[in-house]
């Protein structure tokens, strides 16, 4: 009976293993790939008023030529540039991302992406930090005195 029990657990546990595996990576006959050397644009922490612009590099490692319908920031704030051309199966490509750099705090945004791949777009974060610029403190220029002689 024991053995019985096994066997039918593990069968089961197989099969849901199976589904799950078919779930979350569905099988894709030819087509654009669009891939990212990474799903993130990290600023770092940066000065206010810093360097706005960051670049997202992808490939389309499919085998079909990949169309970017779309790319839309999480809000005005950051604005994305896409290539406008197909990008042919093997071929590099980027997007450049702006943000607006003189928002003061945590950065915390996303960028959807839309191609000819199928109806789920791809989300970038956009992460990082914006500190307050520190306002440099001048010391004055020494004027000749009496006491130095005038020199």
């Amino acid at each position: 009976m024991k053995n019985i029990i096994t066997l039918l657990l593990l069968s089961f546990t197989s099969a849901f293993l199976i589904a799950q595996a078919e779930m979350t990576e569905p099988a894709k006959e030819g087509g654009p790939i669009m891939t990212f050397e990474t799903m993130d644009v990290d600023y770092g922490t940066i000065k206010q008023h810093g360097e706005p612009l960051r670049v997202l590099n992808f490939t389309n490692t499919g085998d079909e030529p990949l169309i970017i319908k779309n790319c839309k920031g999480s809000c005005g704030c950051t604005v994305p540039e896409w290539p406008k051309e197909p990008i042919m199966p093997g071929e590099e490509a980027t997007i450049e991302i702006r943000y607006a750099t003189n928002r003061l705090g945590k950065i915390n945004k996303t960028v959807k992406i839309t191609t000819n791949e199928g109806d789920v777009p791809h989300v970038i974060r956009v992460l990082g930090n914006i500190l307050k610029e520190e306002e440099e403190q001048s010391v004055p220029t020494s004027e000749p005195s009496m006491l130095d002689g005038g020199e």
